[in-house]
């Protein structure tokens, strides 16, 4: 059951598709959903993806769940985050990512 505030999803640059899936699947045995051409998603211990199209190099993006997406991203912003990219649908729900004190970047979602 998916909790307020748990570390849900994990999402990180994925560059070449095709040599990360190989990759990850020759050195972990790691199987993979694909979304389209730019995004593929694993569940192994943590479910989560990679996306093609983030900055190369990039930090991965811890996503945390939300069952009010509005209302957390009230809350994060009360404890003195800053949202960085609004509320937006996805195929799969609705995100927003934020920015915390320490100079992190995270997002949030919801299936609605």
């Amino acid at each position: 059951m998916r909790e307020d505030g748990k570390l849900d999803y994990l999402e990180m640059p994925g560059g070449d598709m095709t040599a990360t899936r190989d990759f990850y699947g020759e050195a972990f045995g790691w199987t993979f959903q694909d979304y389209g051409p730019g995004y593929s998603a694993f569940s192994e211990g943590l479910d989560g993806g990679f996306d093609s199209e983030a900055q190369r190099g990039g930090s991965p993006l811890p996503v945390l769940y939300a069952h009010d997406l509005e209302a957390m991203a009230s809350r994060v912003e009360t404890a003195g985050g800053v949202i960085v990219e609004p509320i937006f649908e996805f195929p799969g729900g609705r995100r927003f990512h934020f920015r915390d004190p320490a100079g992190n970047v995270l997002a949030v979602w919801s299936e609605n």
